[in-house]
């Protein structure tokens, strides 16, 4: 849910304004950092690219691919590697977070933003809509691409930073931001059984039944107000401060809401994952046209370095 509503869903509304044209890859090269499982990251692939196609992404207009498809990224991030600074990446968010046990952070993490800024100077891309906690690597991105053609010419575009101040914050089942991380999302196209058990799982405080609760500190508010109508929340706000009025109420409203508003994005989730050929040809199409762009940036930044 927390992809959904923090990056799906408004990134495809962002794609639907005639004047754009975007590109949403998949990041499996970014996943090898933490995630070791072969078979496991085929299934999230898949399940990643059924998600987005479940809640409508046009991918004739637009450009939807797998990071790993494109071997071209790599080479370019290498090049990028030669003119990133140290101190540059020994800043970067993704490697202090984790600075703390430096066991744990492999070579690929402590690269993580020069991957990200090939993943978007490769393509000439002129706007990337992100959140306040990717501010830093897209400026990461600007610096890179800026030093490089201040000593080589215009060879990349530099792309400028859209920062969107309504990118939503999603609380988890523990209230904190969802996260896998932390284990604590909401997989809406689990199975109705499995999604009511994660539902029911969400950690609220022990006040009585019958007493009056304070919607603003519950975890099953917060999340049922991101997806409720206005009236809906009124009415649960209703029943919170009436008393008489169990969690277990309101986790099953929230979980009767999720199978109402996601219905459509549910079964078509399902169609696309007993459908894998159709995923694979969508993803194909969009392997295609990323790699014929990338593959002209690549040429320039080549010859200027004498590769050619």
């Amino acid at each position: 849910m927390g992809n959904l509503l923090g990056a799906i869903v408004p990134g495809i509304e962002l794609s639907k304004k005639a004047e754009n044209e975007a590109f949403f890859f998949i990041a499996d090269f970014h996943s090898l950092t933490t995630v070791k499982d072969g078979d496991l990251r085929k299934e999230n692939t898949q399940a990643t690219a059924a998600a987005w196609l479940a809640f409508g992404l046009d991918t004739e207009k637009n450009t939807f691919y797998r990071q790993s498809r494109i071997p071209e990224v790599a080479e370019l991030t290498w090049f990028l590697n030669c003119f990133t600074p140290y101190p540059m990446l020994a800043n970067a968010h993704s490697f202090k977070d984790k600075s703390g046990k430096l066991a744990d952070v492999n070579a690929g993490l402590f690269i993580y933003p020069v991957l990200m800024a090939a993943d978007i100077i490769g393509y000439d891309a002129n706007f990337v809509p992100v959140g306040k906690d990717q501010r830093q690597h897209l400026e990461i991105t600007r610096d890179i691409g800026t030093s490089f053609n201040l000593k080589y010419g215009e060879v990349f575009v530099i792309p400028e930073v859209i920062i969107d101040e309504k990118v939503m914050t999603i609380p988890g089942t523990d209230g904190q931001k969802m996260s896998k991380s932390y284990n604590n999302t909401i997989d809406i196209f689990l199975p109705d059984k499995k999604l009511r058990k994660v539902i029911m799982s969400i950690i609220t405080d022990s006040t009585p039944i019958e007493s009056p609760k304070d919607p603003d500190i519950c975890n099953v508010f917060s999340i049922y107000q991101l997806l409720a109508n206005s009236e809906q929340i009124v009415a649960m706000r209703q029943n919170y401060l009436g008393g008489n009025y169990g969690y277990g109420q309101a986790k099953q409203e929230l979980f009767e809401l999720i199978i109402e508003r996601f219905s459509s994005e549910r079964k078509a989730f399902n169609d696309f994952i007993e459908n894998p050929a159709l995923l694979e040809q969508k993803l194909l199409a969009g392997e295609v046209k990323a790699r014929k762009i990338i593959q002209e940036v690549l040429g320039r930044v080549r010859e200027k370095l004498g590769y050619t």
